[in-house]
């Protein structure tokens, strides 16, 4: 991965995310990086600090909707931002089917994603 964050750059993190492969997922975050999750306790969701950290709340993600497919997006980038929108699918593992639209705000440094935040919209039923 270069320096200089593209639009392709943001499709191909979304394809790691699409072939569940945390390992290729990991490769375009910084050492440093911070996840906020969508749910949580705290009103950024659950945050994870650190490369071994965001690995861990990424394999739960995949453990617990290990169907989870983001599709329908688009992506926009402005210097070291970057922003893509998509809509979730999948099954949890307790059955319940998810289709949700949300967007993953993205911070840059070095090339890297230092911090992605994630947003989800609220389905009521």
């Amino acid at each position: 991965m270069s320096g200089t964050i593209t639009v392709a750059t943001l499709k191909e993190f979304l394809a790691a995310f699409n072939a569940h492969d945390l390992d290729a997922i990991m490769e375009f975050f910084s050492d440093d990086c911070e996840l906020c999750m969508p749910r949580g306790k705290e009103p950024w969701g659950t945050r994870y600090v650190g490369k071994p950290a965001v690995r861990e709340g990424l394999a739960g993600r995949f453990a617990g909707v290990p169907d989870v497919h983001y599709g329908e997006d688009s992506h926009w980038v402005a210097d070291n931002l970057g922003v893509s929108t998509w809509l979730l699918s999948g099954t949890t593992k307790a059955g319940e089917l998810i289709r949700v639209r949300g967007v993953d705000l993205l911070e840059f440094r070095n090339g890297k994603i230092a911090k992605k935040d994630s947003y989800w919209k609220i389905i009521e039923k």
